[in-house]
């Protein structure tokens, strides 16, 4: 319970919620050196408790339902790319030049599956379009890491040097992370909230999020995570992306269920986005820090059109430090901050079990959004809600012993029936898309919902308006 009861206090909930919480622990989930399992229990439970607590207060129940946390769900839907299936074809995870290479004096870790990045790539390498990953191999195994580094984001690509935990405990952007709180979160005006209308409380599923709009800019992993999960419980999702840089198919159906998809270019089709604006209730973000800033995007700008609308934002590297502006996914953040070379192994560096921090931050996030539409219909006001990968990394690794031994004391130590797989946390359903296997959500509570009311769609198939 102690992850749970961390996080939860970062998400300012109220200390005596935690014991609604029961785990049902397995062993031989996400193993790993680190306490991943731990991490992504707490992230769920924590997500799962918040759900509880809005629906409570909707309902007018005198009590927070119970939440039960199975270290088995948790273990599927942390791997849910992985688990899914469309017609029987497993996706394919990363692109060719997504990997380590080693360099000149470490390792090199590059993000290209998407055709814009693997470009800027090639380009800060001085290799051609066509270039094979004998080329790339070739190419960065003449520099050193951190020139690599800095040569493909000056291009706007993506390449991380591997450091050691110590390394990247001594660099400004981990000084400026460390800083931060696990979950920020405020109120940018004093606006009344716009009161939630009530659900009937022997409604089943109870639905705690029913009725909210939710515009959903993410990308790539955390913030679909979380919005996939506000369609769980009952939100009407709206996805927007620019119609000019389309999402992976396989990735934009795992993470598309209980959404609708729409494309929709912030300057071309401005006023459609304003009168989305002008009724939503909660708008996610998910690029880079500032980026969408100069669209009027900030939850500043936001709130001050849209007053009493929460703010989710989610990013890589945090909104401050050096590495602020920077592109990020999990696996770089991984390699950044040392954990691939705890995973590794003395010839090559290693990775966790799953894109925990992905997993992990998008719960987090979800549950922030939940906590901030509870607190706003006691006292009102705008609220944002912000997480970064890094600094959910921080809090993996920084587990201290005494919290390793309450967490095992707490466990039993992590006794439990052992995991046998996921085929008991997976479910099936007809789409658009096709025959799809895929995890189902691990959020569970009292009264709540057991699994989404929509499978996924096609990118931008949908209208640019509310349901």
């Amino acid at each position: 319970m102690t992850g749970i009861k961390y996080a939860w206090s970062a998400l300012g909930g109220d200390p005596s919620l935690p014991a609604r919480v029961t785990t049902v622990t397995r062993t031989g989930t996400l193993p790993a050196r680190l306490p991943v399992h731990r991490l992504a229990r707490a992230c769920v439970g924590v997500c799962a408790l918040a759900a509880a607590e809005l629906g409570a207060r909707r309902t007018g129940a005198a009590e927070v339902p119970g939440v039960r946390v199975d270290d088995g769900a948790v273990a599927t839907a942390f791997t849910s790319e992985r688990q899914l299936l469309v017609d029987g074809r497993a996706p394919v995870q990363f692109a060719p030049l997504s990997r380590f290479w080693r360099a000149a004096d470490g390792w090199v870790r590059t993000h290209a599956n998407y055709p814009h990045h693997r470009a800027r790539l090639l380009s800060a390498l001085g290799l051609p379009a066509d270039a094979s990953p004998e080329d790339v191999a070739a190419r960065i195994a003449g520099r050193p890491a951190l020139e690599v580094e800095e040569a493909v984001y000056a291009a706007g690509g993506l390449a991380v040097a591997l450091r050691s935990p110590g390394e990247w405990a001594a660099h400004e952007q981990a000084v400026a992370v460390a800083a931060r709180p696990l979950v920020e979160h405020g109120r940018p005006d004093t606006a009344h909230a716009r009161v939630l209308p009530p659900l009937d409380a022997g409604a089943a599923p109870l639905l705690p999020a029913a009725g909210l709009r939710v515009l959903d800019l993410t990308r790539v992993l955390a913030g679909p995570v979380a919005t996939r999960t506000l369609g769980l419980l009952g939100a009407d999702v709206l996805r927007l992306d620019a119609p000019w840089l389309p999402e992976l198919a396989d990735q934009h159906a795992d993470t598309g269920f209980g959404k609708r998809s729409a494309t929709l270019g912030l300057t071309t089709d401005r006023a459609a986005f304003e009168e989305l604006l002008a009724s939503a209730d909660v708008v996610v973000t998910g690029y880079r820090p500032g980026a969408l800033d100069r669209f009027g995007l900030s939850p500043e700008a936001l709130a001050e059109r849209r007053p009493g609308l929460v703010v989710a934002q989610v990013s890589a590297w945090g909104a401050y430090g050096p590495w602020g502006g920077r592109r990020g996914f999990d696996s770089l953040v991984q390699v950044a901050t040392g954990i691939a070379e705890i995973e590794g192994s003395a010839d090559r560096p290693g990775a966790l079990p799953a894109q925990a921090l992905d997993h992990g931050t998008g719960y987090l996030l979800a549950a922030g959004v939940l906590r901030a539409l509870t607190e706003q219909s006691y006292d009102g006001g705008s609220r944002f809600v912000r997480l970064a990968l890094a600094r959910t990394a921080r809090w993996l690794m920084e587990e201290s012993e005494d919290e390793k031994a309450e967490a095992e004391a707490e466990a039993g130590p992590e006794c439990g029936e052992p995991y046998e797989g996921p085929d008991a946390w997976l479910g099936e359903a007809d789409s658009a898309l096709g025959r799809l296997r895929y995890a189902r959500s691990p959020l569970s509570f009292a009264g709540g919902p057991a699994d989404w009311a929509r499978p996924p769609v096609p990118w931008g198939s949908d209208p640019a308006r509310w349901a």
